[in-house]
């Protein structure tokens, strides 16, 4: 209510059908199943609705002729085992609202990520480069706010046809603007063939450990690691894209804006007033 955003949830007594139930609530709502009644609310749902079941899974059971939750519901246990080895067990479970997962009220993470959904679909490219600069800043950012460090870095893109596809790379632990930028970059030249409007795109940093960043002997220069820790402060201070750089600015503007030094240190930064 204070915020203004969306928010949709479902409750139930495990976390697989509240998780079912979040999706039906969509959107901006919310959804209660009561202790009791998994089975009758999953049962009129599609197959593809229950969590597990990818494209491919789903179009096993389409040729087997199931269609509803409710006909894997009436179905032995041993019968899906057979089709589908150990998943056709879990995916038999889910159906009928059988989940005994513990609720764990905390795990480290072990990714960020972040996405933009464009309203029109584009094929600028120096924009959606920027767009890169942009999100790659701002993860960055978080890996060092948050003490921690990068170990795979991995672009996503979707296209106007809705076909998404991804890259990633594994990469020496670092938090870094300045070498996380070109490798973000550099996937996206490598994903991005298709030349077809894009629709979304994405940035996501994996297998993140604790740590700083650590100098570079031959490539970090004391100017760099200090520019990194007068950025961060203002950042804390005045908030996350209160220092961005030039070549980031298409996140944020419609016109293109060329990326003058691709991704090298930050020595030309914009402050946007507060």
């Amino acid at each position: 209510k204070e915020t203004g955003l969306p928010i949709s949830f479902g409750l139930s007594v495990n976390k697989v059908v509240s998780k079912v139930a979040t999706g039906e609530a969509k959107p901006n709502n919310q959804l209660v199943v009561d202790s009791g009644y998994e089975k009758p609310f999953l049962a009129p749902l599609s197959i593809k609705k229950i969590p597990m079941v990818g494209d491919k899974t789903y179009q096993t059971l389409r040729n087997l002729g199931l269609r509803q939750v409710s006909t894997i519901q009436q179905m032995p246990m041993d019968v899906m085992q057979r089709v589908l080895g150990a998943n056709g067990t879990v995916i038999w479970k889910r159906a009928n609202g059988i989940d005994n997962r513990a609720v764990v009220p905390f795990c480290e993470r072990k990714s960020i990520s972040t996405e933009r959904t464009f309203d029109r679909d584009t094929i600028d490219v120096h924009r959606l480069r920027g767009i890169l600069t942009a999100m790659t800043e701002n993860l960055s950012f978080q890996l060092r706010r948050g003490g921690k460090l990068t170990g795979c870095v991995a672009v996503r893109i979707r296209y106007s046809d809705f076909n998404t596809y991804s890259k990633q790379l594994r990469i020496p632990y670092t938090s870094a603007d300045h070498k996380l930028i070109p490798m973000v970059q550099d996937l996206f030249k490598k994903l991005y063939g298709r030349r077809l409007l894009v629709r979304l795109i994405g940035v996501r940093f994996s297998h993140l450990v604790p740590g700083n960043h650590q100098i570079d002997l031959f490539d970090d220069q004391e100017e760099i690691l200090n520019l990194y820790a007068a950025m961060d402060r203002m950042r804390e201070r005045y908030g996350d894209k209160s220092v961005i750089r030039a070549s980031g600015l298409g996140a944020h503007t419609i016109g293109r804006m060329h990326n003058p030094f691709n991704g090298d240190p930050p020595t030309l930064l914009a402050h946007r007033k507060q």
